[in-house]
């Protein structure tokens, strides 16, 4: 595995260090609506969609899913060996709005385990 520019999954600059994990492609995946991506529609998610929705149990089980469709691919094309992801509440945040959080665990093609946290907004 090659590196990368790593990215900050709070501005999502270039931090000027590089990586040699699959964090990017975890960030890039979860962060662009499905669809939009400029090089490649198939990357994305939905977690978009959610950003109107209450937290309820009903809204963290379709993040989850959501997130486990968008990172398939990195299975799919033998960068990863699995994806396992969790949601945790996290009730509201500064501006009134609520936010789940997404623990994802990704087993990459080397057997590394790298764990990734991912807020998705609700309301």
């Amino acid at each position: 595995m090659g590196t990368d520019a790593a990215l900050d999954t709070l501005s999502g600059d270039y931090t000027g260090e590089r990586i040699s994990s699959l964090a990017n492609a975890v960030y890039l995946r979860l962060m662009t609506p499905l669809g939009t991506w400029w090089a490649d529609p198939s990357v994305g998610s939905r977690l978009h969609e959610l950003e109107r929705e209450k937290d309820v149990a009903r809204v963290r089980r379709l993040a989850v899913q959501y997130a486990e469709q968008a990172l398939q691919p990195l299975v799919t094309d033998g960068r990863a060996r699995a994806v396992s992801v969790t949601v945790s509440g996290l009730g509201r945040d500064d501006s009134g709005g609520g936010r789940c959080l997404l623990h994802v665990e990704v087993t990459d093609a080397a057997g590394r385990h790298e764990m990734y946290t991912h807020p998705v907004r609700v309301s």
